[in-house]
């Protein structure tokens, strides 16, 4: 029988940039579900966040970093800054590149993520933030 199983995951964030690896919180929840195949959902709340998966290591979270600043600057005026006065406008494009959810399947209870992919949290606000993580599981 398919169940539906909802968790959260609570971060406190330094602000843009901020890399997060948080697969072992979010296995956690899994493990807590008791569910052993389906899929679940890693989804933040917010629109100046993001989630996504790379090799969590210093310099990959370098390269990603540096990806981000020469993609979407942080020192250029954004139409958005205008509109709110919050110089935050580079955030909310950030975070639209890469996207607040990702789906990964599981198996036997585990995560089936390569050896080197982690699920990571990629705060892009310009200030810190304490973001709720939300992970929704869809299995058996």
């Amino acid at each position: 029988m398919v169940k539906i199983v909802s968790g959260q995951i609570r971060l406190k964030t330094k602000g843009n940039p901020d890399l997060h690896d948080i697969t072992s919180k979010v296995a956690e929840t899994l493990e807590s579900s008791k569910l052993k195949n389906g899929t679940l959902t890693v989804f933040v709340i917010g629109s100046t966040a993001a989630i996504t998966s790379f090799e969590f290591e210093p310099g990959m979270v370098r390269d990603v970093r540096e990806m981000f600043e020469n993609l979407v600057p942080l020192r250029k005026s954004y139409h958005h800054d205008q509109t709110w006065g919050d110089a935050n406008g580079f955030s909310h494009l950030r975070a639209s590149l890469q996207g607040p959810s990702l789906s990964v399947p599981f198996e036997e209870g585990k995560l089936l993520l390569g050896t080197w992919q982690q699920i990571v949290l990629a705060e892009f606000d310009n200030r810190p933030r304490d973001r709720k993580i939300i992970v929704q599981i869809i299995g058996e």
